[in-house]
């Protein structure tokens, strides 16, 4: 069983920068597609970024330019860099896996793997 750990959030100026960390258990990260998905109040989970297991990136259009996910598989680690942030990025973030050497994914149902989620707030 895969288990994800987020860290990264917190409280930011709009413009400034976090970067989210995504921990995952198990020794086949390598072959793990991440994606990372957020939800604000009152909203649907809406889809992020997703890297492939060779890493093949795809971004939602609100983010495409600001944002960039990444992975380091020696550590086991997914991180999603987040730049430029805008009031609009206030949300839970959740990373997700989606297991066996499969592409990245924008349909949350595909991951069958998610993280506890991490707040992150930007103040305009």
């Amino acid at each position: 069983q895969v288990q994800l750990v987020e860290s990264g959030g917190g409280l930011v100026q709009a413009g400034g920068s976090l970067r989210l960390s995504c921990a995952a258990s198990g020794r086949t990260f390598s072959s793990y597609a991440m994606g990372w998905f957020r939800q604000a109040p009152g909203n649907e989970r809406e889809f992020v970024a997703t890297i492939s297991w060779n890493s093949n990136t795809y971004y939602a259009d609100s983010v495409k330019g600001r944002f960039t996910v990444s992975r380091d598989n020696a550590k086991n680690t997914s991180y999603l860099q987040m730049n430029s942030l805008k009031p609009e990025d206030t949300a839970v973030y959740y990373c997700a896996a989606r297991l066996g050497y499969l592409s990245g994914s924008r349909d949350p149902t595909d991951f069958g793997a998610w993280g506890q989620g991490t707040q992150v707030t930007v103040s305009s």
